[in-house]
């Protein structure tokens, strides 16, 4: 068996022959004798390399003088790539008078799997080999028709275009983008709907068999909607193989849909039909598709996966149906106004059927955002919120979307960082393709300080969300709470680049300052101030002119605050902001006193860099302990500032 070219550890990967090591998909300079040591180490985990073996191959004989400190540095520059300790080691084991020793554990990738680099190199992205086509032969009809068990209204007639090719399944996964389906109903009012049958249509994909099929967020298609991208770029940009389009025309009570199936390669299409079908009587053909194509399609995969056959709407459950599509297209436009629509929606959704889980789940994400985009107070929702996400679990207990509320609440409106982890991880097993159960829970894991776990966890979204502008500042606000400020600029002057008044990205001005790039922090500030996001900015700005020892100006700022927004429900944490750039603990520390007396506190206080001025203190200690952080979350965090 030849020997892998690719070794994975932790958050590392290391390419051997581009000879890179990688950390969290970004590289990590290294090269010469450490990084030849470490490849000496990774060719035999967990047994001892020797001193002389080491000396043996990468030193001349004549050179033997200077051995013992060209490799005490060559140990020291490989520790700091991986930032390891020798007192406390991770990866890097000194055996005394012996040699090294390679601890973790490491995970190889054989040289011909489809994801390797020297499968990369040779242009082989599996199934985009001579046998890609055969490849997904079984794999495409399936995925496209129980996909369509989510779609609201299909067929009585459908044609068909199938690949000849005998079936067989391909080794690796095969990622697959479904683009937003065309609107030709000819009126905009029913935009949501088309959206709606993307969403449903990537719902249901998620779910078939995430080990092998892996599918874009539909926040990474939906800049697609409007065409003028060809499939190389959409290929390029999403890291797909395959892609899904469609159109829909909807009538009063009956709807055609049109799909196809797109390799993006060659831009060959392998699978299209159409339908056309009464509107109440969705989920019955969605069953019958998926029932014609699960004989032969299904012996592919194990565990084998039966689809029930359901029963015709009713009326009433078709437009709890509906109202839950236009739900969640208010809901992903994150603004107050989408919000209020989106809860109406919902609630209206769950009148005409009190049974639906899906429109509960999205009655407490609405809840749940609103609280954490400081809306509203949290004591004003929090009760509604947790109601919402257990009737959903009660409901389907298989809803991924659900055990997410659950975690995103016990995270923001209760503090139980034991019960979000649980929820997150539960909801991940049930849909590991569900990008936003993998994006908050890396948020938890950098709450909580486990910052590698984090990052790790963030770049499972990104990959299942590539586009996603939030995905992406959050991965950015990770890395500035992680201490990793030079990463986090970069990475939150990247979405800027993309959404200059993308407000989740102006973290960039905190990272500045931690940097006491302060030139560069004011700058970012006035930027903020002409994307019309005052609140925030007036508070990061009072921090600013407090650490550059302005005084006046800090609590002109703090002035502004509460002048201009009185009744905001973050005032109380906001107005600590001027007093920890003074260095003003007392008055800071009353502020949040406050601010956790209202529940308005932010869950990020345990490693915000803001605040370690405050951590030695034990009424910050005791806000801490109220919240039920774990001890010492962001004490480590802080030793690496």
């Amino acid at each position: 068996m030849g020997r892998s070219f690719t070794h994975k550890f932790g958050v590392f990967e290391v390419n051997l022959p581009a000879r890179e090591l990688r950390k969290h998909g970004v590289r990590v300079r290294l090269s010469g004798q450490p990084l030849a040591i470490l490849e000496m180490l990774l060719d035999s985990p967990g047994e001892i390399v020797t001193r002389e073996q080491m000396r043996a191959k990468l030193w001349d004989s004549d050179t033997f003088v200077d051995f013992e400190h060209s490799l005490n540095s060559a140990i020291k520059k490989l520790r700091a790539a991986l930032g390891d300790s020798p007192d406390n080691s991770r990866y890097v084991e000194t055996i005394p008078r012996l040699g090294y020793r390679f601890i973790a554990p490491v995970e190889e990738l054989a040289k011909d799997s489809p994801h390797s680099p020297a499968a990369e190199a040779a242009g082989d992205s599996s199934p985009s080999t001579a046998e890609g086509i055969g490849a997904w032969a079984q794999i495409w009809p399936w995925v496209l028709g129980a996909s369509l068990v989510a779609i609201a209204a299909l067929a009585i007639s459908w044609r068909s275009i199938r690949n000849a090719v005998p079936p067989r399944v391909s080794q690796g996964r095969v990622m697959i983008a479904v683009l937003p389906f065309k609107n030709l109903t000819g009126d905009s009012a029913q935009d949501y709907f088309s959206e709606g049958l993307t969403e449903e249509m990537i719902a249901q994909l998620r779910r078939l068999n995430p080990d092998r099929l892996g599918v874009i967020a539909s926040s990474s298609v939906v800049r697609f909607q409007h065409g003028g991208a060809g499939l190389d770029k959409i290929q390029k940009e999403l890291g797909v193989e395959y892609v899904v389009e469609g159109t829909v025309r909807r009538d009063a009570d009956r709807v055609r849909v049109t799909t196809q199936l797109v390799q993006s390669k060659d831009q060959s299409t392998v699978w299209s039909r159409e339908y056309d079908r009464g509107l109440s009587n969705l989920l019955v053909l969605q069953s019958e598709i998926a029932q014609q194509l699960s004989g032969e399609l299904l012996s592919a995969f194990e565990p084998r996966k039966h689809l029930a056959t359901p029963a015709a709407l009713s009326p009433e459950s078709y437009q709890a149906y509906d109202l839950y599509l236009k739900g969640r297209y208010f809901w992903n436009k994150r603004t107050p106004q989408g919000f209020d629509r989106a809860l109406d929606c919902f609630q209206q959704s769950i009148a005409k059927d009190p049974a639906y889980a899906r429109s509960y789940a999205g009655l407490a994400d609405t809840y749940a955002l609103m609280g954490s985009y400081y809306i509203v107070s949290v004591d004003s929702i929090k009760v509604k919120a947790r109601d919402a996400a257990r009737r959903a679990t009660q409901l389907d207990d298989n809803l991924a979307e659900g055990h997410t509320s659950l975690a995103v609440i016990a995270q923001n409106y209760d503090w139980d960082w034991q019960t979000a982890e649980k929820e997150y991880r539960r909801a991940i097993e049930l849909d590991p393709n569900y990008a936003t159960a993998h994006h908050w829970y890396a948020e938890e894991l950098s709450l909580v300080g486990r910052s590698d776990e984090a990052l790790a966890e963030i770049e499972r979204a990104r990959q299942l969300d590539p586009m996603s502008l939030i995905i992406a500042a959050d991965r950015g606000v990770i890395l500035y709470y992680a201490r990793q400020y030079d990463p986090a600029i970069e990475q939150l002057k990247a979405v800027l680049d993309m959404e200059p008044s993308f407000g989740r990205a102006r973290m960039l001005e905190n990272a500045y300052i931690q940097k006491r790039m302060f030139a560069e922090a004011l700058a970012d500030s006035e930027n903020w101030e002409r994307s019309g996001v005052n609140v925030w900015r007036l508070a990061t700005l009072g921090y600013l002119y407090g650490k550059t020892n302005q005084r006046a100006k800090a609590l002109e700022c703090l002035g502004e605050l509460q002048k201009q927004y009185p009744n905001h429900a973050a005032l109380a944490l906001l107005s600590s902001f001027p007093y920890l750039g003074l260095n003003d603990k007392e008055n800071a520390l009353q502020c949040l006193e406050r601010s956790l007396a209202n529940h308005s506190i932010s869950t990020a206080i345990a490693v915000e860099p803001f605040y370690d001025s405050l951590r030695e203190e034990p009424r910050f200690q005791a806000i801490l302990a109220k919240m039920n952080f774990p001890a010492n979350a962001g004490s480590q965090l802080r030793a690496k500032k």
